[in-house]
């Protein structure tokens, strides 16, 4: 590697680091950040999952997990992966679940009310989708190269907040869809912008089927991955800066080794349902899982 090639890499981390810390902040001012000690544990109860490899049973929405205790704490959250549950392990409700309880709600649990229930539970999947555009929005606001749009992009933003504080009825009576549909064409132009100059920047797999792909060392910068299957696809060793992962789905990929120091909405989930080690580089905000250090 040249001393240019050098000098271009520390001033991209550079970079890369100001912008994750500028995102950082705008999703602690907002409260994107799961806070379960201040859930009523809706995630384990308001929401339908369906036994596969990533749950091990059937549970219907509004019924509590057979694994939640009264004090809405896990019962098995230290062995979760070991016993049939790691689709658990890689939720995150980008803090709908704290602003549901403690705000919309005002710390009344469901399980106080029959009533407070049926509406908390109907809620929840509607504020976590809002959060989610919330953190979407956060990270394109970061993106120095998406100045022109900034002030769009700060609108939609303050527009969706306002919404996640608004009152039960009308939180559930949101056009998720529509409002998803305005916000995508601001993200997918902040996109575009901030790839304008990465090599890879015309190469699209956006929603490419690319379950199982042999991508190992491979020069990914820039390059759509939005919506593309990358389940158990062998990443490693590739570089994946500036490229565009959000809605990628990334179960089982292998990470060991790749650069997804610079990537474009990345979420901790995506991470959580990889695999990775040491040698994966990733930017500043997103924490390194756990099984990625396990022997096994």
């Amino acid at each position: 590697m040249t001393v240019h090639d050098n000098t271009a890499r520390d001033n991209t981390a550079r970079d890369n680091t100001a912008r994750d810390n500028t995102a950082r902040d705008g999703r602690d001012r907002l409260g994107l950040r799961a806070d379960c000690a201040n859930c009523f544990a809706l995630c384990c109860v308001a929401l339908n999952f369906t036994k596969s490899a990533d749950f091990a049973l059937d549970k219907p929405a509004g019924r509590p997990c057979r694994n939640l205790r009264d004090d809405d704490r896990c019962g098995i959250h230290a062995r979760l992966r070991e016993s049939g549950f790691s689709g658990c392990t890689v939720f995150d409700c980008f803090g709908a679940g704290q602003k549901v309880s403690q705000h919309t709600f005002r710390a009344v649990s469901w399980r106080q009310d029959p009533d407070t229930a049926r509406r908390m539970f109907a809620v929840f999947p509607v504020m976590r989708q809002l959060h989610e555009l919330l953190w979407y929005l956060t990270d394109a606001l970061a993106l120095p190269a998406a100045e022109p749009i900034h002030a769009e992009l700060s609108r939609a933003l303050d527009e969706t907040d306002q919404l996640t504080y608004s009152d039960a009825q009308t939180v559930t009576g949101v056009d998720v869809a529509a409002l998803r549909d305005r916000i995508n064409v601001l993200l997918t132009r902040a996109s575009e912008l901030a790839r304008a100059e990465a090599p890879g920047r015309e190469r699209s797999h956006r929603g490419a089927d690319l379950i199982g792909a042999r991508l190992a060392g491979s020069d990914l910068r820039g390059a759509s991955l939005r919506g593309a299957l990358l389940v158990a696809a062998d990443l490693r060793g590739a570089d994946l800066r500036l490229a565009d992962v959000i809605g990628a789905d990334l179960r089982d990929a292998d990470l060991r080794g790749a650069d997804l120091s610079g990537c474009l909405f990345l979420t901790q989930a995506q991470l959580d349902s990889a695999k990775g080690d040491a040698a994966t580089r990733l930017g500043p905000g997103f924490a390194r899982p756990a099984h990625w250090l396990s022997p096994a």
